[in-house]
């Protein structure tokens, strides 16, 4: 069992071998990364974002075809959004093991500031990990510094530490195990 990470041609380049390590570090499950295969769908002119439904149905697509059965991770950066939402950080769906997580909004210079690539390094990790544990069976969690509460801001992103909590440890392990 393992964590594929497709990193998007157009994500920032150079991240991608420490965010991969610091997920699998923080899940528990070994993890690969690869240049992006799946066709990038939903694109919604009006809104210049991608309907983040739709490209899990393409991912979802892609893992049917190459029959792959793992989780698969996709890390772009175009922005993000589902209905009801004016953006995402990233998206998960458990049932067909399909994740994404937009890097668009997890850089310092969109909001304005210097950029560094530690803050997004920590980011991706954080969001990523976040996603990989629903697709483990994992919900949100009330407690702030989980990796799986669910933030609306950057600043709240910022305050969650690279880990789950114990009760969420706990679930996740029961959820790996038989892998």
């Amino acid at each position: 069992m393992r964590i594929h990470i497709f990193w998007d041609s157009l994500s920032p380049p150079g991240l991608q071998v420490p965010v991969t390590r610091m997920i699998s570090g923080v899940v528990g499950v070994p993890a690969t990364v690869s240049e992006n295969h799946v066709r990038i769908m939903g694109y919604v002119n009006e809104r210049r974002q991608i309907d983040a439904q739709v490209l899990l149905d393409s991912i979802h697509a892609y893992k049917h075809r190459h029959s792959l059965e793992e989780p698969l991770l996709l890390v772009v950066h175009q922005d993000l959004f589902k209905n009801g939402h004016s953006f995402v950080f990233g998206l998960a769906r458990e049932a067909s093991g399909a994740a994404v997580v937009s890097t668009a909004r997890l850089g310092n210079e969109y909001y304005g500031r210097n950029g560094n690539d530690d803050d997004l390094i920590d980011r991706i990790t954080k969001e990523g990990s976040h996603e990989v544990g629903h697709l483990f069976g994992l919900g949100h969690c009330g407690n702030r510094e989980c990796i799986m509460f669910r933030p609306d801001t950057l600043d709240e992103l910022d305050r969650k530490k690279k880990m789950f909590c114990p009760a969420c440890r706990e679930q996740l392990e029961v959820r790996i195990t038989p892998y």
